[in-house]
């Protein structure tokens, strides 16, 4: 393969979504590239913080459902591994450029085909493009940067949300799982609280029960994070109780 392949492979390697020979060639190059050796390190660790906002205790029935189930499995016969791993191989012209594979680490690290979604008003799709491009790479950004702190907490019903604030790029990241939609004609917004100022931080899409949310504006010494029920295009103050707050991570 050539070293520009070899260079795209970092997010798939943190996904192990290689086939064995890609893999054993990608590892071989991993140990004398310092840049994919970072890269591949920052995108593992997207992928756990990412899995805070997804992680549910098990039920206590469920080792017995999956006990019983393997009963009535019929196992692959011989040579249907490497029929299976065949199907799975995907042709190099087809890979997504770097920065895609950012939002590819978001989508499989737990959140279930969670989309990063932000508030859009801009009316040119190549301008939404550009910016849902800028937005994906923050959010990454934050997520794997090294001195990225979390704080994980239990909403309303079942639900749960994960704060993860960098402060050396001075932005937060909002994830979300289980939240309920909110009313009709409703939308959830973010609000960064300034020692008692609420400052507005974007909106969350309203469709959608997990997510992961870029914060819009810089953390600047924040105290917390507060969520708030508010007409569709938002308020620029609060107009109802908090259904959330968290403080900064420590």
């Amino acid at each position: 393969m050539r070293t520009e392949d070899l260079h795209s492979l970092t997010g798939a390697y943190a996904l192990h979504a290689l086939p064995d020979d890609e893999r054993d060639a990608f590892e071989r190059h991993l140990a004398h590239c310092a840049a994919c050796e970072q890269e591949t390190r920052e995108f593992a660790a997207a992928t756990a913080r990412l899995g805070l906002a997804a992680t549910v205790v098990p039920a206590l029935a469920l080792r017995d459902r999956v006990l019983h189930r393997v009963t009535t499995v019929r196992q692959v016969p011989p040579g249907g591994g490497r029929a299976e791993k065949a199907r799975r191989v995907v042709p190099r012209r087809h890979r997504p450029a770097r920065w895609a594979l950012a939002a590819c680490v978001a989508a499989a690290a737990g959140l279930g085909g969670t989309a990063v979604w932000q508030y859009e008003r801009a009316q040119d799709a190549g301008q939404r493009a550009a910016q849902a491009e800028r937005r994906a790479e923050t959010l990454a950004g934050v997520l794997a940067a090294p001195d990225a702190e979390a704080r994980t907490a239990r909403l309303a019903d079942g639900a749960s949300g994960t704060l993860v604030v960098s402060k050396r790029r001075d932005r937060a990241v909002f994830l979300a799982s289980g939240m309920a939609e909110p009313p009709s004609g409703k939308v959830y917004q973010l609000w960064f609280d300034d020692h008692g100022t609420m400052r507005s931080a974007g909106l969350m899409d309203p469709g959608s029960t997990s997510q992961a949310v870029l914060m819009e504006g810089a953390v600047d010494g924040a105290a917390g994070v507060g969520i708030t029920v508010e007409p569709a295009g938002g308020s620029k103050q609060p107009t109802s109780d908090p259904v959330a707050l968290l403080s900064m991570p420590a």
